[in-house]
């Protein structure tokens, strides 16, 4: 019984042994090298523009309020049109204000007289007392007499100041030159100090585009700033709403005071010539800041893959074996990008396939695209 045993024991191992040696030789072949083409990385000049949203805003711009109360009177202007400084804008009844200047003027005119009168009484009575020919209560009372009358005269005149100024405020003139807007009041509109915004005056040769600029690029902005009017090309444009490019450039007029704790950006102005009046307060637009990289890393577009919002190209070292890599990318001019991070020259890195690999797989080469562009005769 135990001879049968040890035989049974030594035929299964035998057959183990002969299956594990009869295995298909194609399940233990690794998969064929992918075909890919691939790039090998080279610095290059790039210029291209940044861009970054912005809104233009006047460089003066005021509200226009009544400063007295009573109705619209008159309104001598075109809504919309230019205004020069001093222009008269808005008239509100005065008669209430000129009927109480005139009897201010009339009480000045009375404390005057009243002053003159203490003021006789006071130097005859003051000519009594030298010779002891009247009492002193007298001269006394006299001397307080003049006294108040010169105060009632100093109030009365500041009560023709007052009102005068009601007066004066009851007609509105233009702060400065610009374009004014479409009134808010109409002839016959009751208007209170404060309360009533009539109109809004801006500034048109000369306007403002404000953008939010990172804090990392400070230091870059402050530098042009430093350069101004050295400036000799358009180093900052603008394209308008409807896609077209403003055809006068701009100029760093200041960097706000601060960052703003809560988005790490700050605020940059630009100054922006206005002499055909196309831009206006509260226009969209973008910022294009134009830069000049003399030895930026621009690989394809088509080689960098994204995951998750990162970004990626497969590395090929010398034994055709791929890596991925993740990369910090830049502006995309035309079919390349800039890469900022990540990649360093004569790295090879794969152009087209890149679908149909994975990390850690042999690919085989076809072509070196940028070999192949040093091969050809230049044009």
């Amino acid at each position: 019984m135990a001879s049968l045993i040890k035989t049974v024991f030594f035929l299964v191992l035998v057959t183990a042994a002969c299956s594990c040696g009869n295995k298909d030789p194609k399940q233990q072949q690794a998969p064929p090298p992918v075909s890919v083409n691939i790039d090998t990385v080279q610095q290059a000049p790039a210029t291209y523009y940044e861009e970054f949203p912005g809104t233009a805003n006047a460089l003066t711009q005021v509200d226009i309020h009544a400063q007295v109360c009573g109705y619209i009177t008159g309104i001598y202007f075109q809504d919309g049109q230019h205004v020069t400084k001093g222009q008269k804008l808005y008239s509100i009844d005065q008669q209430q204000y000129a009927g109480d200047y005139n009897q201010a003027v009339a009480n000045l005119n009375v404390a005057k007289a009243n002053l003159v009168k203490s003021q006789k009484n006071a130097d005859r009575y003051l000519e009594l007392d030298k010779n002891d020919a009247i009492a002193k209560q007298t001269v006394d009372n006299a001397l307080a007499d003049l006294e108040a009358q010169k105060m009632m005269v100093e109030a009365a005149r500041a009560n023709v100041s007052a009102v005068e100024t009601n007066v004066r405020y009851s007609t509105i003139y233009a702060p400065f030159s610009g374009i004014i807007g479409i009134s808010l009041v109409k002839i016959g509109s009751a208007v209170a100090p404060g309360a009533t915004v009539l109109n809004t005056i801006s500034s048109e040769t000369r306007l403002a585009v404000d953008f939010a600029v990172d804090e990392k690029e400070i230091p870059r902005f402050v530098k042009l700033q430093q350069q101004g009017t050295k400036i000799t090309d358009s180093i900052f444009t603008i394209t308008l709403p409807d896609g077209s490019i403003y055809n006068q450039p701009g100029k760093i007029s200041f960097l706000d005071r601060a960052v703003d704790p809560q988005t790490g950006t700050i605020r940059t102005r630009l100054e922006f010539s206005n002499p055909q009046n196309i831009l206006k307060p509260g226009m969209t637009c973008n910022v294009r800041v134009k830069s000049l990289d003399q030895n930026a890393i621009l690989i394809p577009s088509k080689a960098i893959t994204e995951q998750m919002g990162e970004y990626f190209v497969f590395i090929v070292a010398n034994n055709n074996k791929e890596n991925q890599t993740k990369i910090i990318i830049g502006m995309r001019i035309n079919d390349k990008t800039i890469v900022k991070d990540g990649l360093s020259t004569g790295q090879k890195i794969i152009t087209d396939g890149v679908q149909k690999v994975r990390d850690g797989a042999i690919v085989k080469p076809s072509s070196d695209s940028a070999q192949n562009k040093n091969a050809q005769p230049a044009h």
